[in-house]
């Protein structure tokens, strides 16, 4: 798991799943190029880019971080273009950010605007889509990387048949959020098609499934709703797989696939260590 000299670019880092993977990524001599909107405390979620950023040199990791709006062709270059001026290149994409809070969130179908359709698209698909191709170049010219897209539950990754019966609702909590599970799912379909091209530059592109993950929205929104939320898993759990993906022997073995953390670190006998 060593990725001493390896430069990670991971995307909505100031909390979650991207601001532990970060952190992991560092500790195992990893250079991180850290991305979010957040760089002040917010008044309803708490992380920031200069929390993660403090925690990393803290311990004696190096990083990079940057206010970025995803939405933004501008931003998405200049993350590329700041990673490589600093330190040499990229050798990781880790897509972790998404389009998950404001009222779009809780909408029914009928009631999104096309506006805030697009931008769940621009975040969560058109935004991987600009920054892969614009790392593709860079990480053949080191001899190859790793990118992980993470996604959201569906048919792929957990081997059914046939596409399940979507959940409306648990109680008056929505689980209908079209535009996030349209896009993450056009996601997946991306990153599937693209990966024997990049496979030919000896770049593994591969989709993961967190799960239902303690993060600080899910503490908020089950409290807020009651709801139970024993069975999250840490962020330690994806973010055990993000690493794994990112440094394992032999990442062609799951390049153009879909995988669910949890259960993938059960069968593969992966520690949280």
């Amino acid at each position: 798991m060593d990725l001493t000299g390896k430069v990670a670019i991971i995307t909505g880092a100031s909390r979650g799943i991207g601001k532990q993977a970060a952190q992991d990524f560092a500790r195992r001599g990893a250079k991180v190029v850290l991305a979010a909107r957040s760089v002040e405390p917010g008044n309803t979620l708490p992380g920031t880019l200069g929390d993660t950023l403090g925690r990393i040199e803290q311990h004696g990791g190096e990083a990079l971080a940057l206010q970025i709006d995803l939405a933004r062709e501008d931003d998405l270059k200049r993350l590329i273009r700041s990673a490589t001026d600093r330190f040499g290149g990229v050798d990781i994409l880790v897509n972790n950010a998404a389009a998950t809070y404001g009222d779009m969130w809780s909408k029914r179908f009928l009631e999104l605007t096309r506006a805030e359709w697009l931008y769940q698209f621009d975040v969560n698909l058109h935004a991987p889509f600009t920054l892969i191709q614009l790392a593709v170049p860079i990480m053949e010219a080191r001899g190859g990387g790793r990118i992980i897209n993470i996604t959201t539950g569906c048919a792929e990754v957990f081997r059914l048949p046939e596409e399940p019966r979507k959940l409306q609702s648990i109680g008056d909590f929505s689980l209908a959020v079209p535009g996030y599970y349209s896009s993450k799912r056009a996601l997946d379909r991306l990153g599937n098609t693209i990966a024997p091209e990049l496979a030919k530059k000896n770049i593994a592109v591969i989709g993961m499934n967190p799960g239902l993950v303690a993060t600080e929205l899910v503490a908020i929104r089950t409290k807020d709703r009651g709801l139970d939320d024993k069975l999250a898993v840490p962020t330690t759990v994806p973010s055990r797989m993000i690493v794994y993906f990112s440094a394992c022997e032999s990442p062609m073995e799951y390049t153009g696939r879909l995988f669910w953390a949890e259960r993938e670190m059960e069968q593969l006998g992966i520690s949280l260590d």
